[in-house]
């Protein structure tokens, strides 16, 4: 089930994006008055279709892209006998490079102003949610895991700042752009003596997983306050009905102040039955279990979150900033690739991977996050300088509008040939490269 719930996700999100995307061109085509024979979400065979005016829409059944035909362009139809023919007034060839340019664009200007509608909604909706570094540090500061010891944190050790600019929210320790710059470093306080924490230029290969990030650093939950957060299924604390947000105040007859507490006192515990006091909306709770054959409780510790609320003015601010970022954190990884930094197989995601970011539970927000980003990634790949991209014919038109010379329709065509055919090396790539970082390479460990 949670496979076909992160499949439709995709498919859903693609399939917004992708004719958002062709419905730029379109109108932008439509507007300069070029013939638009073809609209297509999704690549052939097609599912249905309809004729509405010149154009035929249609819906097709893979879900992987999709296409606008105008008449007079050299695209991934091929239609090279169309182009023998002399030029017709209302054919994308026959019109000024600017709007030649402008029509190319028009895909990627859609992508980007949706991305920052999609981050200014989330922003002004649900607001931002964040755990207060000042709390984390005052309440033992992080855990050090094997990446973050490999580095050379400490437990113990309070992050103040990164790279000299004071660290508010906690996720921005673990936040790639920490990792993507060069020479970074954070700044700790170790048993009250400041210190120097460098970044290398390649940890970031090391981080470039959720697995390796759970493995890199946490909040010190044991200092934290004994507040329970999940209750873990069959456990004492759900047998007892113990529910998030409740707070210990006494367990075995000892006063608890912190989850560490509580961890002392079950060190060892060899009672038959156990008492408890919890707080729950201002009322006392008294238990005395059995407790013989367990060790645990059963209960995760809450890490306060904090909610930050924002105008709508506001919001369009942080939301633009937060879909141009994603842009930048692309140039920053496209940088460290060929830099030898960053491993491309272990940087590229294909249609599985990126399933798997949506989840196997449908979350509006996640869902609408993951659309946003999707939309500005394929804004920035679209504009790369590759044939057969958008890229690729802003690239050629650029050329012709500084030099007043065109490329030959047979020189368009070759690079179109090349650039599809490196497309589609580049979707094989990254397509196994999905299979063995998700099937494969588990089972070689």
């Amino acid at each position: 089930m949670e496979g076909l719930i992160m499949a439709a996700q995709i498919i859903l999100s693609l399939s917004i994006l992708v004719g958002l995307h062709e419905m730029g061109h379109l109108l932008a085509a439509k507007m300069f008055g070029m013939r638009v024979e073809q609209f297509s979400i999704g690549f052939p065979p097609r599912i249905f279709s309809f004729k509405y005016g010149e154009t035929e829409y249609a819906l097709s059944a893979i879900p992987l892209g999709g296409f606008v035909k105008i008449s007079g362009m050299i695209d991934e139809s091929m239609d090279t006998e169309a182009m023998k023919e002399p030029p017709k007034p209302y054919e994308f060839r026959s019109k000024p490079a600017w709007q030649r340019l402008i029509v190319m664009l028009g895909g990627i200007i859609v992508n980007v102003i949706t991305g920052i509608i999609i981050f200014v909604c989330l922003t002004f909706v649900y607001g931002e949610m964040f755990i207060s570094n000042d709390m984390v540090n005052e309440n033992g500061g992080i855990v050090a895991l094997d990446l973050g010891e490999e580095l050379g944190l400490k437990t113990g050790d309070q992050i103040v700042k990164i790279n000299g600019q004071e660290v508010h929210d906690f996720s921005e320790i673990l936040n790639p752009n920490t990792f993507m710059g060069s020479g970074a470093y954070y700044s700790v306080i170790r048993d009250g003596e400041s210190k120097r924490i460098a970044i290398p230029d390649d940890f970031i290969d090391k981080m470039n997983s959720k697995e390796a990030q759970s493995n890199f650093v946490m909040p010190n939950i044991y200092k934290m306050p004994p507040v329970v957060g999940r209750v873990e299924a069959g456990s004492l604390a759900d047998r007892i009905g113990l529910k998030p947000g409740d707070k210990f105040l006494n367990v075995g007859g000892v006063t608890i102040n912190k989850f560490e507490d509580i961890q002392n006192v079950l060190k060892g515990y060899n009672k038959d039955s156990i008492s408890m006091e919890v707080v729950r909306e201002g009322e006392t709770l008294t238990y005395n279990e059995y407790f013989g054959k367990d060790s645990v409780i059963g209960f995760a510790v809450d890490v306060p979150v904090e909610k930050k609320d924002y105008s709508f003015g506001q919001s369009i601010g942080l939301g633009t900033k937060k879909a141009f970022g994603i842009v930048f954190l692309q140039i920053k990884a496209f940088g460290k690739m060929f830099s030898g930094d960053l491993s491309v197989t272990k940087s590229l995601s294909g249609p599985i991977g990126i399933a798997k970011a949506y989840g196997g539970e449908w979350i509006w927000e996640r869902f609408w996050s993951m659309t946003g980003l999707l939309s500005m990634v394929l804004a920035f790949m679209n504009l790369l300088p590759i044939p057969a991209l958008d890229g690729g014919h802003v690239m050629f038109l650029t050329y012709e509008m500084i030099s007043g010379r065109k490329p030959s329709d047979k020189f368009l065509e070759n690079a179109q040939k090349v650039g599809m055919a490196f497309l589609l090396l580049l979707m094989v790539f990254i397509f196994f490269n999905d299979i063995f970082k998700e099937f494969l390479k588990p089972l070689i460990g």
